[in-house]
């Protein structure tokens, strides 16, 4: 059974500098899970990893697309197949690292997204709908008929608000419980799955110090730079946190300041988001940094061990 390594945890808890030192080790290449870094010409705001950085190891899945593009589940799941069989061909370990969840449970159960039907007439309704009545009140109509997929698909993720509404009016359930069901698939892979956590202080204190960075670092003249791709403002690029609020603040719906606030605020949601994502699923290995002192000699022995010997 093809082996696989996962580490992932919420934004800013310190997952890319880890998971360069044990490819390092262990003669891995990186799959990114990350549903934003995708883009190309977002670098900033993604805070992507810089080629300097990567140390030698090897990247998938990085700065690939045009910010026009759509990315979704089925392309990630289909593209992170084709690159582990690739990185396991030349002997290499496969190490899938990123934030985004619901990216890494459809590799590793190897979900079935097959549509119900070819026919896409009522999701073209709901786009149209977004458009005029906004996303919260489809996010509204969602909670009413799917209150676990409400909790876990945040409104700004319209595409996700919109699939959901259409499993539902198509199947007559809830895509949660098709989810679920399909959660409980074996894995194809023999893989270790590390969640690395830190407390919540500690968490948000890092998250409000990356933002500073960004805008530090030019994040505003990076949205604005992007103006020239006539992105739509409803590409999947666009609802990226941090560019969807410069965004607001370059139209003149509130300042610089208040843009600043929003980012914090909504990232400090998202990390939470996705701790409640990974508290739901099986097989996952906790990592605690403060068990480990913050030590990342201690984290990363602790990691390999357990690859390695096959046991927690």
């Amino acid at each position: 059974m093809q082996k696989l390594i996962v580490l992932t945890g919420p934004t800013a808890v310190g997952k890319s500098k880890l998971s360069i030192e044990l490819a390092k080790r262990l003669g891995g290449e990186i799959i990114s899970a990350d549903s934003m870094q995708v883009y190309k010409y977002m670098n900033i705001g993604t805070d992507k990893i810089s080629p300097d950085k990567m140390d030698g190891v090897r990247h998938h899945l990085i700065d690939f697309l045009e910010p026009t593009e759509d990315f979704n589940v089925f392309s990630f799941q289909k593209l992170v197949k084709e690159a582990i069989a690739d990185i396991s061909s030349r002997g290499k370990v496969p190490i899938i690292v990123g934030g985004t969840g619901f990216y890494i449970q459809a590799v590793l159960y190897d979900i079935d997204f097959t549509e119900t039907d070819e026919d896409d007439s009522y999701r073209h309704i709901l786009e149209e709908r977004v458009k005029t009545e906004g996303v919260h009140a489809l996010h509204e109509e969602l909670r009413a008929v799917d209150p676990v997929s409400a909790d876990m698909i945040h409104e700004n993720n319209s595409k996700r608000v919109i699939r959901a509404l259409e499993y539902f009016h198509k199947t007559g359930r809830p895509i949660s419980e098709h989810n679920e069901e399909q959660h409980q698939r074996l894995s194809p892979y023999d893989f270790r799955y590390f969640v690395l956590t830190d407390e919540r202080k500690t968490l948000y204190s890092r998250i409000d110090k990356r933002v500073d960075q960004m805008i530090e670092d030019g994040l505003v003249d990076e949205v604005k730079s992007l103006e020239k791709y006539n992105i739509p403002r409803a590409a999947t690029s666009m609802q990226s946190l941090g560019y969807r609020e410069i965004l607001g603040y370059l139209d003149g719906e509130y300042d610089l300041e208040r843009a600043i606030y929003l980012i914090k605020l909504n990232t400090r949601h998202f990390a939470k988001r996705q701790l409640t994502w990974f508290r739901r699923e099986k097989d996952v290995i906790w990592i605690d940094k403060n068990e480990f002192d913050h030590n990342d000699e201690l984290i990363l022995k602790e990691m390999i061990r357990i690859y390695e010997e096959g046991n927690v």
